[in-house]
């Protein structure tokens, strides 16, 4: 009675590392999860199969209760991230781009490449079609980081 005891509480203990300290799947998440079941095998092998099965339902009776408990407290609240990305991976140079500029291929357009347009070096995106070096370009559209150009037939 004392080991199946014992190797309950180790299962929570373990089991609450696994989600508070450790979270992913790692050696205290299977190792609550073997305790477990060394557990309703011993009360199995001690007690029979209704024992054994009133085991279970009560330990995912217990573990229901506790999820629904962390859902309805600020706990998983104080624990979330709240704080937002306002920053952006664009440089100055892509920021001044505006649709309508025009500019000149740097390297292959192999949908992405470089490009000098308004005498600034910026990475570019072709709209499809691939682009040779020098060839002119005009911006279709911007959107963040992400500067979309197609071949132009005038020259800058």
């Amino acid at each position: 009675m004392t080991v199946i005891i014992v190797l309950a509480l180790l299962a929570l203990c373990l089991g609450i590392v696994e989600i508070f300290i450790i979270p992913g799947f790692s050696v205290s998440g299977i190792g609550a999860i073997l305790c477990a079941v060394v557990d309703v095998v011993l009360i199995y092998q001690e007690y029979g199969f209704v024992p054994a099965v009133l085991s279970v339902v009560a330990a995912l009776v217990v573990l229901g209760l506790m999820l629904w408990w962390m859902s309805r407290s600020r706990m998983i609240d104080k624990m979330a991230l709240h704080s937002t990305i306002s920053s952006s991976s664009a440089s100055a140079d892509q920021l001044s781009v505006q649709v309508g500029d025009r500019g000149v291929a740097l390297t292959r357009l192999a949908l992405i490449g470089n490009a000098r347009i308004n005498g600034k070096q910026v990475e570019v995106k072709s709209s499809g079609e691939f682009i040779n070096p020098g060839t002119p370009l005009v911006v279709v559209a911007v959107n963040e980081a992400t500067i979309t150009v197609e071949a132009s037939p005038l020259l800058n």
